[in-house]
């Protein structure tokens, strides 16, 4: 009979999410994964089978969070306000690994190579498009914003901003402090 691992997955991938996003595909070594996780080669590759399976497990683990907390923005504030609010989490949040977006870094980093985890993250980034297309409809359609925009091309417009935040927010927090309330500005004017 096969030995129970004393180990709790779910905590590896968080943990192992971290190191990734901090550091990217290139930059983690299998003995960052194996010194950060506390494991032997021979138990992670057990446990994940490949350093490509452990950061696909990890990305999507960072995608699901970020929906979530925008869904429950969405649920609390109401559409548009959830659009206005998460420009100004995004740099104030100081206990994330990076202000950049690890789904973009993925795809930056690993789309010249042909990468699978370069396509995993574009379908991300087309399913968090397709997210704020939806929040942008749901505020149209309470009257928050005028009929003759397109929820989709807002979305994209969106989806650019939060990820140029975002770097910038890396590079400079006060710079980024002032982006997020003119984003917020910009969308108070739809």
């Amino acid at each position: 009979m096969p030995r129970k691992p004393s180990y709790d997955r779910e905590d590896l991938i968080r943990r192992a999410k971290d190191v990734f996003w901090k550091q990217g595909w290139a930059g983690t070594s299998m003995k960052d994964l194996e010194r950060e996780l506390n494991l032997k080669p021979g138990s992670f590759y057990a446990a994940f089978g490949s350093k490509d399976a452990l950061y696909g497990l990890a990305l999507e683990r960072y995608s699901q969070e970020s929906s979530q907390v925008f869904q429950a923005l969405a649920q609390e504030l109401g559409p548009l306000n959830a659009l206005k609010e998460m420009p100004k989490r995004i740099v104030c949040t100081d206990d994330s690994a990076s202000k950049a977006c690890m789904i973009s870094k993925t795809f930056l980093e690993l789309n010249r190579q042909g990468h699978d985890l370069a396509d995993q993250a574009a379908e991300m980034l087309r399913k968090k498009e397709e997210l704020f297309a939806d929040l942008f409809a749901q505020a149209q359609e309470a009257g928050q914003i005028g009929q003759s925009r397109d929820p989709k091309r807002l979305a994209r417009r969106y989806q650019s901003d939060l990820l140029g935040l975002r770097v910038t927010a890396e590079r400079s927090p006060e710079d980024a402090q002032e982006i997020a309330e003119d984003i917020a500005a910009d969308l108070e004017r739809l």
